[in-house]
């Protein structure tokens, strides 16, 4: 398979909060927001594996910033990491200031798609070249995620997990 960038994959969507996806606060309900990210992450899987792919876990999801009623709000999805079957997708959330147009990071999240083929059996997919520092930064921090996901699992022994084990010497 020929290795693909996180920029083939890129996925945007941009979106205007409504009266009925906020909470009594006036803010963008954080389910909502993990559904378009759903959304988005998934086209970005899609697009890199040309493949039907299904959510395998939200690995984290960072809510730093609300989300204001008449919010325009963009999601930025590319997959960061490709593994045999699975990909690791990286979102930020960006808010548009109404009046300068401005845009600031208010959110991000890490989902984790598996392709799978027509039966609902994982397939493989490319691999992923990064181009720019922060995909560079990105691809490297998701092996680090992936192996201490393992690890506290119950899938990888601790003295397997490379990876961590540098980050410590």
């Amino acid at each position: 398979m020929t290795p693909k960038t996180p920029e083939q994959s890129k996925t945007i969507m941009t979106d205007l909060v409504l009266p009925s996806e906020t909470n009594p606060l006036n803010n963008l309900f954080g389910g909502e927001l993990l559904a378009r990210m759903d959304r988005a992450a998934s086209i970005a899987a899609r697009r890199h594996s040309r493949r039907i792919v299904v959510t395998a876990s939200v690995n984290h999801v960072a809510f730093n910033r609300s989300v204001p009623l008449g919010s325009v709000v963009t999601v930025e999805a590319k997959v960061s990491r490709a593994f045999k079957t699975s990909m690791e997708v990286f979102l930020d959330v960006w808010i548009e200031d109404r009046e300068s147009g401005i845009r600031d990071k208010a959110n991000e999240a890490i989902y984790t798609f598996v392709a799978v083929d027509e039966t609902g059996r994982p397939i493989q997919v490319p691999e992923i070249e990064p181009e720019t520092k922060l995909e560079t930064e990105r691809y490297a921090a998701a092996l680090r995620r992936k192996q201490l996901s393992l690890v506290l699992a119950g899938k990888m022994k601790p003295n397997d997990a490379t990876e961590l084990k540098a980050l410590f010497q």
